[in-house]
């Protein structure tokens, strides 16, 4: 029997034992860690280049942006090489730091997604208070304010989980350091403590849910005020995506951590985990970008600029 003291490495959980699917694993994982990195990089150039888009609403989509590159590439690189050099060993400094990450930047995002509502339940709402309620001061406290909300929880639940006496092995039944998975190999009673911080943040999160719900409810009651199908779609086109994504998040990360042991299996949390921790860093891009014609011809703007330079560069030159 071991304890925490004694463990200096954690096994991931293997997809698969066949070579050949290691590699598919691999090459799949690759792929959506690629469009990701396009997808975010693309909006996050082009919020910040263009001067049109420096308004509170593409402010808070450029830090989505950030968080939504920073989530992706604390998990899915490191299930990538243990796929390609055929292992499942992650050192525990390495584990405690994806936890860290991982809490971090989902709890940050989380909260963005709730300013996000917000400035949308204003900017339909209250549009005449939109400038003052929105101004770039505040928007850069409520920023911050996410940010640190989520630094401060992932401190929390991060020196709470390592400093349990872990005595169960040291496999862990997911593709990276996820909490749920590390209180399985806790030998004490006192794993309830994190257990109980866990149901505390999440029942926060679904209180805040709520609240963004009923944003959306006021949202909807004035968007069905409007005289033109043409506000209808801008605020539909602009509103339900975002209450997709946050519905998705919520609602499978919940599951991942509330879920009862009953309905635990190897499939079933990489199933949800792939959902709430991978998913929305790929679909976020497609979302606000394919529904946000503004966005959509900066973006366009900005493709045609650096083909022009590069299409001008060589004749200069020569």
């Amino acid at each position: 029997m071991s304890n925490s003291s004694s463990i200096t490495q954690f096994l991931l959980l293997a997809f698969t034992d066949t070579r050949e699917l290691q590699l598919l694993h691999f090459w799949l994982f690759l792929g959506i860690y690629l469009a990701a990195l396009l997808g975010n990089g693309l909006i996050i150039t082009t919020i910040a280049s263009d001067q049109h888009l420096h308004t509170p609403m593409y402010f808070f989509l450029l830090n989505l942006a950030l968080l939504d590159l920073g989530s992706i590439s604390t998990t899915v690189p490191k299930s990538m090489a243990n796929s390609l050099w055929d292992t499942r060993v992650i050192s525990y400094a390495g584990c405690a730091a994806q936890v860290f990450f991982v809490f971090f930047l989902f709890g940050a995002e989380y909260s963005l997604l709730t300013i996000m509502s917000y400035d949308r339940y204003i900017a339909i709402c209250k549009p005449l208070h939109y400038g003052t309620l929105l101004g770039s001061r505040a928007c850069g406290h409520m920023a911050a304010a996410a940010w640190a909300t989520g630094f401060l929880n992932s401190l929390l639940h991060t020196a709470n989980t390592f400093s349990l006496p872990l005595c169960k092995g040291n496999a862990l039944d997911q593709f990276f350091c996820e909490i749920p998975q590390i209180l399985k190999l806790s030998c004490s009673d006192t794993y309830l403590r994190e257990v109980g911080l866990i149901v505390v943040s999440l029942c926060l999160a679904f209180g805040i849910f709520v609240f963004i719900v009923l944003s959306y409810v006021q949202i909807l009651r004035a968007v069905l005020r409007m005289p033109s199908e043409q506000g209808w779609h801008k605020a539909f086109s602009t509103c339900l995506p975002h209450l997709a994504v946050v519905s998705l998040f919520i609602i499978t990360a919940m599951f991942a951590y509330l879920k009862p042991s009953s309905i635990s299996s190897p499939s079933v949390d990489l199933v949800v985990s792939v959902l709430y921790a991978v998913v929305p860093a790929v679909v976020n891009p497609l979302i606000y970008s394919m529904r946000n014609q503004e966005l959509k011809d900066a973006l366009r703007k900005l493709m045609t600029g650096l083909f022009s330079e590069a299409v001008n560069c060589p004749s200069s030159s020569a």
